[in-house]
């Protein structure tokens, strides 16, 4: 899907602002006996190594998200730039520890950290990128005034228990027989939710926005996760291949308590009895097994949750005001981001 303008001005103009930031940053990881423990995050990072570019670094949209929070808020982007590269470290972070706890072998096309280097520097490289994010919100003073750099660094932190508690959760439901709808958006609301969130209200913060608009960004970043995560659940399993990247038969093979799994699961019916039994499914199998969920009704019941939850993410991005040209790359960003071929 194309970006429009004037996201794209936008994107052009951060992501390089931050990338700079970043790399200064991840610059302290150098040692002076070796350099393996830089030449690991850099790698990640998609800096370098085979594959390196920008299809190896990830599309960065929580930096973004956060910096246009800034300039559509009222603020100057530029002065919150090492708030966007701790979000962006911390995301790493979270991701080098996920591929290792999920046993992850490729991460956007390329061996994982873990499995290149093994799992006892793995885990290593990822703490390292915890206190680099840490390091960079503290970059923030001057010019930011040091009690709004430690309202900042005070979110960083509770996000990054909020992403812990979210991976803890995850973890613990894949042995669970059965997980209930309430206990997978608790789940959600640390594993997705929690940085969006925490993007949108730095931002705010860092704007000097009245608490009032302040937490509408909160609940904008919030909910814009909530149904991020329900679209992404419909996709693995209804989505187009084609145009998403993401495969249909990847969540139900590996039995993934998704929204529509756990919703199937409660109705008891055809779905339920072919998913019993715990044993993994095949290929062959996955066009019955979402046949019978639409059937038990978890399709029409996930595009609503979805669409649902899309609505009152766009409903409390307007109670925040967003302003100018910034308001509307970020109302476009939010589209992009909730609307990508359902």
């Amino acid at each position: 899907m194309p970006i429009p303008l004037p996201l794209r001005a936008y994107q052009e103009n951060m992501l390089p602002a931050v990338e700079e930031a970043m790399e200064a940053i991840v610059e302290r990881a150098h040692c002076q006996a070796d350099d393996g423990l830089y030449d690991m995050l850099a790698y990640h990072l998609g800096w370098q190594g085979e594959g390196a570019g920008p299809a190896a670094r990830g599309k960065r949209i929580r930096p973004l998200l956060l910096l246009l929070t800034v300039e559509a808020a009222g603020g100057q982007w530029r002065r919150a730039v090492p708030a966007a590269a701790a979000v962006e470290l911390l995301h790493n972070f979270s991701l080098i520890h996920d591929d290792i706890e999920d046993n992850g072998d490729t991460r956007r096309g390329r061996p994982t950290v873990w499995k290149r280097w093994g799992l006892p520097l793995g885990l290593n490289s990822g703490d390292a990128l915890f206190t680099l994010a840490n390091i960079a919100v503290l970059e923030l003073h001057p010019p930011i005034d040091a009690e709004t750099t430690l309202q900042a660094a005070r979110i960083l932190h509770q996000t990054a228990l909020h992403l812990t508690k979210g991976q803890h959760l995850d973890i613990s439901y894949e042995d669970r027989p059965t997980v209930s709808i309430e206990a997978y958006w608790q789940m959600v609301e640390g594993k997705t939710a929690a940085l969006l969130a925490a993007c949108t209200e730095l931002g705010a913060l860092l704007a000097g926005v009245p608490d009032v608009q302040r937490r509408a960004y909160h609940e904008f970043g919030r909910m814009l996760g909530l149904a991020f995560q329900a679209w992404d659940d419909y996709l693995g399993i209804w989505g187009d291949a084609a145009l998403t990247g993401k495969s249909v038969t990847g969540d139900l093979m590996e039995r993934k308590k998704t929204l529509p799994v756990l919703y199937g699961l409660e109705q008891q019916g055809a779905f339920a009895r072919a998913w019993a039994g715990g044993s993994p499914h095949t290929p062959e199998e996955v066009p019955a097994l979402a046949a019978a969920l639409e059937a038990d009704g978890a399709r029409a019941y996930t595009e609503a949750t979805a669409a649902s939850l899309t609505g009152e993410a766009l409903q409390a991005l307007e109670k925040a005001a967003p302003q100018g040209a910034a308001g509307e790359a970020l109302r476009q960003l939010a589209q992009l981001l909730l609307q990508r071929a359902h």
